[in-house]
């Protein structure tokens, strides 16, 4: 962790920079830095939330709990991809960092919670319901990467989207099969 260099003014009247520690930290940690970060993760806590409390109230496997691990746990990986880029940028010929990459392990493990919650399932029907539960984590570690990417507005237009397509889609398919009951 490097210090930050202030500027110390001696009882003789002459000021000289020396290594200390910066308003706001404590041993060389950004507090004030940290808490704005923490914001993206409460905006993905937020929004990640709702759509797990729609799972929740329709009694579906994967609920609040779930969705809110896969919403901040996104926007904490995207986080700290940005900061391992800015602290590792430069100093190594050697260090290659790539924050897409970060994209696609977060991707790559929200798809395997997603083939558990279907291949958990027994029933064709539990199946297809187990299909809309990995596709709802999917969707919220989308909305928890937005978060991390500090695009909020984004965000919550998805997750409204998200909530329509789980409330309305549901009230539309109970629509069609009572008006058109399958043969």
């Amino acid at each position: 962790m490097g210090y930050a260099y202030i500027r110390v003014s001696t009882h003789r009247g002459r000021s000289h920079s020396s290594p200390g520690r910066a308003e706001g930290t404590i041993d060389g940690m950004d507090l004030s830095g940290d808490l704005v970060l923490s914001g993206r993760l409460l905006a993905a806590l937020v929004l990640s939330s709702t759509i797990g409390l729609e799972r929740e109230l329709t009694h579906k496997s994967v609920g609040l709990r779930t969705h809110v691990l896969v919403g901040v746990s996104s926007a904490l990986f995207v986080t700290l991809a940005e900061l391992m880029v800015k602290r590792f940028t430069g100093m190594s010929p050697f260090i290659k960092l790539d924050p897409i990459a970060v994209l696609g392990a977060v991707v790559s493990g929200i798809s395997f919670l997603g083939a558990g919650a279907i291949f958990s399932s027994n029933t064709a029907a539990e199946r297809r319901q187990g299909l809309t539960s990995a596709a709802s984590i999917l969707g919220t570690a989308g909305i928890g990467i937005t978060c991390g990417l500090t695009h909020y507005l984004l965000a919550l237009i998805v997750t409204v989207f998200y909530l329509l397509t789980l409330r309305g889609m549901k009230w539309l398919e109970n629509r069609l099969t009572i008006d058109n009951p399958p043969p």
